[in-house]
């Protein structure tokens, strides 16, 4: 089928939550995508952050094939070796001590959130079930994690909203102490703001708030839905800012393209959840575990400084090119924020990097790129050329 008649049967079938670029892709290999006409676009968004081994790897789609032919799905009232083995090379290279498994991202984060109140209950009894979060941060779209998402912009039309959350300002400690009380369980955070546009915390400002969540008792939830999972230049973000959370989420990248998310628990908090107090039907499925597994194998240390090379290679390349729309540029790893200037807009920008042929992404006011971790030289040097011929 050809764009303008998928174009007419989306609209017409499915609901348009979605403002879709005019591209329907067809095929990928590595960082490029084809779309169903064959033009050819470089990719710098990588599903949002989801296909972090690019398109058409040999090693991931050999694995999803193998574990679908074997067993598809099996209820979590079972066992199945792929969870179990994907678990293990998590906790080992985290340093956390088990984990749950979900679908997506907003999910993932309600059961962290979910987890930290129920340790707090188990230990204080009820009161104490305040979740502090920051504000420009984004923890994803079910009624909770809308509430727990710190723009004003998400807290509307769903009324009402899961109560208990209070929102400091980021890299300020003096501005959580304020909001903080008796009934505070946790403070979550993600260690780079993505949606509020790729904004990394300050490391002091990390290390204060983990030693004051030591100090009051209250857990360190680690949102690293959009960081984790080599994104930044290291399995997850926090390994960077030298702290150890209570809970860290996961989702993105971790099975390669196949949804997938969870999270994983420090020794303190791994027993809080008992049989009956947490569930999901795919959680652990074989088949997106099995992915997981293979995108672990290829997430070497190697590859991993890669990341951080690659990122730097990038930022330093779009400030080279001295174009007006573009400023400075930001982040971590492959995880990088554009400042946008001048009278276009982001998503105008975006929307010709996208007919010129270069998939980007946007956040707050700004570009986001997101390329895939196994980018090479010549896919981000076809881009940086798209990007110099567009918005030049």
């Amino acid at each position: 089928m050809n764009f303008e008649e998928l174009q007419t049967l989306d609209r017409q079938y499915v609901m348009q939550t979605y403002g879709r670029f005019p591209v329907a892709a067809d095929h990928g290999k590595g960082a490029t995508v084809w779309d169903v006409a064959g033009k050819e676009y470089i990719d710098f968004a990588s599903g949002i952050g989801v296909n972090s081994v690019g398109y058409g790897n040999e090693a991931w789609q050999a694995a999803i094939n193998g574990q679908a032919a074997k067993l598809g799905h099996i209820s979590n009232l079972f066992y199945s070796e792929p969870y179990i083995l994907l678990a293990q090379r998590l906790c080992q290279r985290s340093g956390m001590s088990n984990a749950f498994f979900a679908n997506g991202g907003g999910e993932a984060n309600e059961g962290m959130i979910k987890l930290a109140r129920k340790w707090s209950f188990d230990k204080y009894g009820k009161g104490r079930g305040t979740v502090i979060t920051l504000n420009r941060s984004f923890h994803g779209r079910t009624i909770t994690t809308l509430a727990a998402t710190g723009q004003e912009v998400f807290h509307n039309y769903f009324f009402p909203f899961t109560e208990g959350f209070r929102y400091a300002d980021a890299n300020d400690l003096s501005s959580l102490e304020e909001v903080a009380g008796h009934d505070v369980c946790a403070v979550m955070m993600e260690l780079v703001q993505g949606e509020g546009g790729v904004l990394p915390l300050d490391a002091e400002y990390v290390q204060k708030v983990a030693k004051l969540c030591a100090e009051r008792d209250w857990l360190l939830l680690i949102d690293e839905v959009q960081t984790g999972i080599g994104r930044t230049g290291a399995l997850f973000a926090f390994q960077q800012y030298g702290i150890q959370p209570d809970v860290v989420s996961f989702a993105k990248g971790i099975a390669g393209g196949l949804p997938m998310s969870g999270i994983l628990a420090n020794e303190k908090c791994r027993d809080v959840f008992t049989p009956g107090t947490h569930a999901t039907t795919f959680g652990g499925n074989p088949v997106a575990a099995a992915a997981a597994l293979a995108v672990q194998d290829i997430l070497t240390d190697e590859l991993l400084e890669q990341v951080k090379e690659k990122g730097a290679y990038l930022r330093a390349a779009i400030e080279g090119l001295d174009l007006p729309c573009l400023g400075a540029t930001r982040g971590l790893g492959l995880m990088i924020g554009v400042e946008v200037k001048g009278e276009r807009t982001n998503a105008q920008l975006a929307a010709r990097l996208v007919e010129a042929g270069l998939l980007v992404l946007t956040a707050g006011p700004d570009l986001r790129l997101l390329p895939p971790l196994v980018i090479t030289r010549e896919e981000m040097d076809k881009g940086l050329a798209i990007m110099k011929a567009a918005l030049s």
